[in-house]
């Protein structure tokens, strides 16, 4: 893993000669060594595809190509960190939510209407994230912002997690989603918002859940 956590705010990332990372632009705070930072227009490990296909779906946050030899410091808006290790399954995570990556991650774009139906293009609607969701695929890991701080909820076959919707901050694993309603569940504790909605992710694999229900 090139990722080590400084703090819940910060992580430094080790990069070695032949490999890449990437990044959100703007997200180094420090670095030494001979690292440099390269504007990424082909969309990561996915190539043009990927490039097309997160234009396409609005998934255009500008990233960096980190290479060299050296360490780098991370962090972005004093956001909370979560390191995420991939062993070849696939990562859904929305893009302004990625920090950075391994380079050895393949990039894509999925519609989440194909996941959920029409009640996955619902959910698209209600959190405001569009109805895409950039996705990294194999062995690395990711490094994703949320508020308050990240719990990782195992997602088990019988045991479906339920989750509202703005404090969804990404899920990996075979995993099924859908929108269902919470019955008023916000109103009977007062914090009514009109939001009655919740997010409902069923198979196996794991979500995390952000201590907040604010956009970054």
């Amino acid at each position: 893993m090139p990722f080590r956590e400084i703090n819940s705010k910060m992580i430094e990332a080790q990069v070695i000669p032949g490999q890449r990372l990437f990044s959100q632009r703007g997200a180094m705070l420090a670095y030494r060594g001979d690292v440099t930072f390269t504007p990424n227009i082909t969309g990561g490990q996915g190539g043009l595809m990927s490039m097309i296909g997160r234009r396409v779906a609005g998934e255009a946050t500008p990233l960096m190509t980190v290479e060299g030899s050296g360490t780098v410091m991370f962090g972005h808006g004093g956001h909370h960190i979560q390191v995420i290790a991939l062993t070849g399954d696939t990562l859904y995570v929305e893009a302004d939510r990625l920090l950075a990556f391994d380079g050895t991650l393949e990039q894509g774009t999925m519609f989440m209407g194909s996941q959920g139906g029409v009640m996955g293009m619902v959910r698209g609607q209600v959190t405001g994230q569009g109805l895409f969701t950039t996705t990294l695929r194999g062995h690395g890991s990711v490094a994703v912002m949320a508020h308050g701080g990240v719990i990782e909820l195992p997602i088990t076959p019988g045991r479906p997690v339920h989750v509202d919707p703005q404090a969804y901050v990404a899920h990996h694993g075979d995993v099924r989603n859908k929108l269902s309603t919470a019955l008023g569940w916000r109103d009977m504790v007062g914090r009514g918002s009109g939001e009655a909605f919740q997010l409902e992710l069923s198979g196996s694999g794991a979500v995390y859940v952000q201590a907040s229900e604010e956009k970054l």
